[in-house]
Formats: C-alpha cells, sequence, structure tokens
C-alpha cells in the first residue's frame, strides 16, 4: 500500500491514516503516516512490561533534521495548542508493506526511513538511509522519552530520570521504576542536553474524547551522524527496556521480520492479495500471555488487552483461517484449564489473581471455536483428551445455575443477568446508566446455547456416546426459541425475552441463529431474518447495532465517555456481525455462484478500508450515519477474524 502527497494535502488528511507494528507479546510502536502522534497511545516503543499487559509508553518519537551546508531543515511533524510543526512538507512517499518505509526530500537529499520491532522483545529500530547529494550533511536525532502507562499522560514534574552513557548512545532509568531504557545509534555521537523537554504536545484523538489531551516528553540530547558529499549511509537506531541489545544491525531485523511475516502468508497459502493482507493483519492480535504461558488473542489496538469473548469469535478466523493450528490448540487448551463454575474466562488480570468470569457468552462461544477447530483439523483426540471434560462442565453449569443468574429456565432458554449486569457483548454502561439492558433470555445467547448443544451432540457421538441426551435437549431448546423469540409481525426475531416482556427492536445479534454452525432457525424463518437485517442494518463496514428507525438510535460516535457509550450499541456499526452476516446470506440462498458473487460484493468496501484509518488493518466500528468514519480501535481482532473468515469459508478465496 502506497500512498504519496496527496494523502497529505492538508495536515488534517495527513493525520487520518495510522499505522501499527506489534512485537507478539503486547507491545507496539504506532503513529500517523505523517509522524504526528494524535493519541496517547502512539508512540515507536510501547512496551509490554509482563506480556500481554502493563503497557508503557518509552519512547514517544524520534524528531529529525537534515543540516545541508549549515542550513537545518525539520523532518519532524507535531501539534501543539498553538503550533503546528509541519516537517511532513518534505514527505514523498509512504509504503506500508508489514514495514513502513518513508521517503523523505531535501534539496538534493534522500532520507529513507523504516521502522520495525523485534518479535518477542520490546525493542524498536528505526533505519534510516541517507543518499546525499554535493553538499556535507548533518543528520540530527532527538529522542522524546517518557515512561508512563499507556492510559495516561505524563507532564514535566513527573519525568525524573537519571542519563548515564551507554553501548553507542544513552541509557535512561526513571527515578520511580526499576527499569533501563537504552538507545543507540550505530553511527555518530550522542551529545547530551540538559533540562531538555517537549512541552504540550497535543493528541487532537484525545481531545476529541473528551479526555487530557496534552504532555511533556523528556529530550536526554541528540544523536549527530555526519554524512560526506555523495555520500550512502545506513544508520540505526536501537531502543530497548530489554538486559541487553542483542541486536544491531537494523537491516538484518527488518529482514527477519519480512521473512517471519512471509512464512505466515506462505502457511496460510493464499495467492488473493486481500486474503493475504488480512493474514498480516492477524497476527498482530495473536500474543504471549506470561501468566498463563500460553498464547491468547489482543482485543483491539491500541488499548484492549485479552478478553475471553473476543478471544474465542476472533479464534476462527485469526488462527484456524490462517493454518495457525497449533496457537489455536494452545489457546483452546489453555482456557480449558481456567474454566470455573461452569463459564470460560472473560479477562484474565494483570497481576495473577483469579480470571474475571463476567460474560455468559464467552463460553458458548468456545463450544464454536472447538467445533471449527475439529473441521479444520479433524484434531478430535485434542479435543476428547484436554476439552471434552470442560465442555461438560459447562453444559451443566448452564443447565443447572451458575454465577451471575445464568441458568436454563423451565422453556430449555438460558436466562442471565439483572437490571444492573451486563454479560453479554453488547455491554455499555456508564455510571448505574446501563445504556442497553439485556438481561433475560438474549436471542444471540440462546442460538449459541443450541449451537452448544449440537457440537456437544456431535462430539458425544463422535466419541461412542450416542445416548447422551444433548441432541434432544437441542431439539427442546429450538422449539422454545422459535416460539418465543420470532416475531410474526416483523418476520424477524425479537432480541430480548423477560417474562412477558418482548425486546423487539431490531438488532444485529439474530443473524447468530442463522450463521452458526447449527443454526437454531432455517428455511423460511432464516431467510426472512436475514432480508431484515440486510435492509435495516446492513452498512459497508458492518452492521448497525440498531436500525435507524428506532427511537434510540445514535447515528454518530463521539465526545466524552457518557455520549460515547451512549452511541456505542445505538447503532454504530460494527464488522464483526458482518461475517456472521454474509454466512447466512450465502446459506439461506443456496450457497449458489450468484449469491457467493452478491456476498463478494458485500465484503468489498472493507478493501477500501484496509487502506484508511489503520493502514492493512480494520478498525473496532464506525459511525451509523454515512460516510460510515472509523471509530473506536483502530485495528480490532474480530474485525479482522470475521472478515478473513467468511472470506475463505463462504466465498473461497484462494
Amino acid at each position: 500500500m502506497e500512498f504519496g502527497k496527496s494523502s497529505w494535502k492538508t495536515f488534517e488528511r495527513g493525520i487520518e491514516k495510522e499505522w501499527l507494528l506489534t512485537n507478539g507479546i503486547g507491545g507496539f510502536a504506532s503513529s500517523t503516516i505523517i509522524g504526528v502522534n494524535t493519541r496517547r497511545y502512539h508512540g515507536l516503543l510501547v512496551a509490554s512490561l509482563n506480556p500481554p499487559v502493563k503497557r508503557h509508553l518509552v519512547l514517544s518519537k524520534i524528531d529529525e533534521s537534515i543540516i545541508i551546508n549549515d542550513e537545518s531543515y525539520n523532518l519532524y511533524s507535531y501539534q501543539t495548542p498553538d503550533y503546528i510543526m509541519r516537517g511532513y512538507l518534505h514527505l514523498q512517499r509512504v509504503i506500508v508493506d508489514h514495514i513502513p518505509t518513508f521517503i523523505y526530500h531535501v534539496r538534493d537529499v534522500l532520507i529513507e526511513k523504516k521502522i520495525t520491532m523485534v518479535y518477542g522483545e520490546n525493542t524498536v529500530a528505526v533505519v534510516y538511509h541517507i543518499i546525499n547529494g554535493s553538499g556535507s550533511t548533518r543528520l540530527k536525532l532527538s529522542p522524546l522519552v517518557n515512561f508512563r502507562d499507556y492510559h495516561h499522560n505524563s507532564n514535566r514534574d513527573f519525568l525524573n530520570f537519571t542519563r548515564k552513557s551507554g553501548e553507542n548512545g544513552v541509557v535512561i532509568t526513571p527515578s520511580y521504576y526499576d527499569i533501563d531504557i537504552q538507545i543507540s545509534c550505530s553511527e555518530g555521537n550522542f551529545i547530551k542536553e540538559d533540562n531538555c523537554y517537549f512541552l504540550n504536545m497535543l493528541y487532537s484523538v484525545e481531545r476529541e474524547r473528551g479526555l487530557q489531551a496534552a504532555e511533556d516528553h523528556y529530550i536526554p540530547g541528540y544523536f549527530e551522524v555526519d554524512i560526506k558529499p555523495f555520500e550512502e549511509k545506513y544508520i540505526t537506531v536501537l531502543a530497548t527496556v530489554e538486559k541487553e541489545i542483542k541486536h544491531h544491525d537494523g537491516l538484518t531485523l527488518i529482514r527477519e521480520e519480512e521473512q517471519r511475516v512471509k512464512l505466515l502468508i506462505e502457511k496460510a497459502g493464499y495467492k488473493d492479495p486481500f486474503a493475504q493482507r488480512l493474514v498480516k493483519a492477524a497476527d498482530a492480535f495473536i500474543v504471549d500471555r506470561k501468566s498463563t504461558g500460553a498464547k491468547t488473542v489482543i482485543a483491539g489496538y491500541p488499548w484492549f488487552t485479552d478478553w475471553g469473548r473476543d478471544t474465542m469469535i476472533a479464534l476462527p478466523g485469526l488462527t484456524l483461517s490462517t493454518k495457525r493450528f497449533d496457537d489455536a490448540k494452545d489457546i483452546l487448551y489453555s482456557f480449558s484449564r481456567y474454566v470455573r463454575h461452569g463459564l470460560v474466562p472473560n479477562m484474565f488480570p494483570d497481576e495473577g489473581q483469579e480470571p474475571v468470569y463476567n460474560t455468559v457468552d464467552a463460553a458458548l462461544w468456545y463450544f464454536e471455536a472447538v467445533n471449527k477447530y475439529v473441521d479444520y483439523t479433524k484434531d478430535f483426540d485434542f479435543i476428547k483428551d484436554s476439552v471434552y471434560t470442560r465442555l461438560k462442565e459447562i453444559v451443566s453449569g448452564y443447565e443447572k445455575g451458575t454465577l451471575f443468574h445464568i441458568k436454563m429456565d423451565e422453556d430449555f432458554l438460558i436466562s442471565a443477568g439483572d437490571a444492573g449486569t451486563q454479560l453479554t457483548w453488547m455491554d455499555a454502561k456508564v455510571g448505574d446508566w446501563v445504556v442497553t439492558p439485556r438481561h433475560g433470555k438474549a436471542v444471540e445467547i440462546n442460538a449459541l446455547w443450541h449451537n452448544a448443544l449440537m457440537v456437544m451432540a456431535r462430539l458425544a457421538k463422535q466419541f461412542g456416546e450416542e445416548s447422551s441426551g444433548f441432541e434432544e435437549l437441542a431439539a427442546n431448546v429450538k422449539e422454545s426459541f422459535v416460539k418465543l423469540f420470532w416475531n410474526e409481525e416483523g418476520r424477524y426475531l425479537n432480541d430480548i425475552i423477560n417474562g412477558s416482556y418482548r425486546d423487539d427492536r431490531i438488532r444485529p445479534n439474530q443473524i447468530l441463529a442463522v450463521s452458526l454452525s447449527f443454526p437454531v432457525i432455517e428455511g423460511e424463518m432464516a431467510k426472512k431474518v436475514v432480508e431484515k437485517v440486510w435492509k435495516e442494518l446492513y452498512t459497508g463496514y458492518g452492521l448497525r447495532t440498531l436500525s435507524p428507525g428506532a427511537r434510540e438510535y445514535r447515528g454518530i460516535y463521539i465526545g466524552d465517555q457518557y455520549s460515547r457509550d451512549g452511541a456505542y450499541h445505538q447503532g454504530t456499526v460494527w464488522t464483526w456481525p458482518l461475517g456472521h452476516f454474509i454466512t447466512a446470506f450465502v446459506r439461506v440462498n443456496g450457497n449458489t455462484k450468484g449469491s457467493i458473487r452478491k456476498a463478494l460484493m458485500l465484503i468489498e468496501p472493507i478493501k477500501d478500508h484496509i487502506e484508511d484509518a489503520c493502514i492493512g488493518s480494520i478498525s473496532e466500528i464506525f459511525d451509523g450515519d454515512e460516510p460510515l468514519n472509523p471509530r473506536g480501535c483502530f485495528a480490532q481482532a474480530w474485525s479482522v477474524a470475521e472478515i478473513l473468515r467468511a472470506y475463505s469459508e463462504d466465498i473461497g478465496a484462494q
């Protein structure tokens, strides 16, 4: 994906597109394509000190200046409350092919900059390729250092560091944490500066979100590198919080990372360029969790960590569609070890406490992930030896009752929660205001419950347990589901049943009744559900969470937390349900060539989006109103996963 000056004709256009690199342990690097940090989460090194959590901003950016015959040109850009530095005017091209590349031009000098992270380490490398012209040229590189939790901002009074000389550079130690930040440069000298700070860097995205939007950074000094006339030189700057610098050659690090990603693409086996891009995007979310000693899934960048629900929904697309079967197995086994009370963890705390189980659907999505795993791998032995007993525990817990009032009712349907508890994915809550109360019997929970029972029936038969009773229970669930959830007047499925109350608002949750491995409704009913969702909820980037005809509909997701959470599930578009909509659409239309061709037309707009927002990835959410501006996390696991899964399984990407 290549971009030129037309993408930053104005400052506002230049900050719309962002890039992301990850290191496989929760750390990352990210900024805009013109180098302006617009989020508190932007930085060249956001390190994960307890993978994949405890993330800290370590290196905000490196400000580059080029001095040609004593005349200085700034290549860096930033915004403060009263000023915009426009070094991006020297930027000619940006290329993002996993590794982001920035090409600058000043007079007769070309400067190419590439950034990479070291996989498995909290280390970033920035490689400058200088092609000098006829004059004597000096490159000046000033690192902007910080050390704070990535959810917060810092000011000058907080930035207390000690500084000492290091290997080819400087070592900076925060006074409040036992860690060394090592910054080195392969060429030139490091010039110390005392009491030097960057003050009031403005983060426009945080200002839009109603959060603290200004921050200071510490500048320990700068590197100076001299380049002779007509000389061509490579310069590597490394920043790390690892105990030692193991790698010094940035070009080697770039080649190693490119080779790692190339092998992932070859393993997945797609020739289709869009599928290959999604394979690359998927890699960012699969990381190591130190506390479990296993793989997990980061729900979204830049601010989410790993969540049980997101992990299970995303697992098929991230690990199975990409043929990363060992990662899938690792995740499934890891979560099986933590089944408690018939529930799968929704969150693993950062400091080793007991997991949190506050979700009704994560455990049910676990069955869908298991079923997809055996569809792809036929590895029934692993399921029998390591997972099957836990699946039985979950079914028993839901039948007999478990935490948060999760229990099978007399009609065989699952009821969960209360007025103050949010257990489904539509979980927005501000203070005491539950924005989308969904306690009782939720449509997708009971579609998942039926699916889970049918998965168990399949496994029981495979393992020789013919009289397990799972299929009979599933049939009872199906009968009650149709009787209670079908809205005959509107020809769609109600969203919530709670006693005599029927929530007939049109939401995307009903599509799961058609799209799961074992659909709970079929035939004409299923077709009508797909038609209703398409007519009322479909957009180019996903499904609206509420029909625009509803009184509560909110079409713009913007403002402070109260305003944003009030719109989160009241019309905001989510991409991940689009994957299930495509599956349902193809299924009810008989998997014909015509239905697959139409489904491809529904997915095509995403090809445009991955060259916008976070380049190469898919955003969490979008405005419900046109032009569907991207919002929320700029790279979301289940968004990428479900588009890749539907593209490969239902459309047949090769």
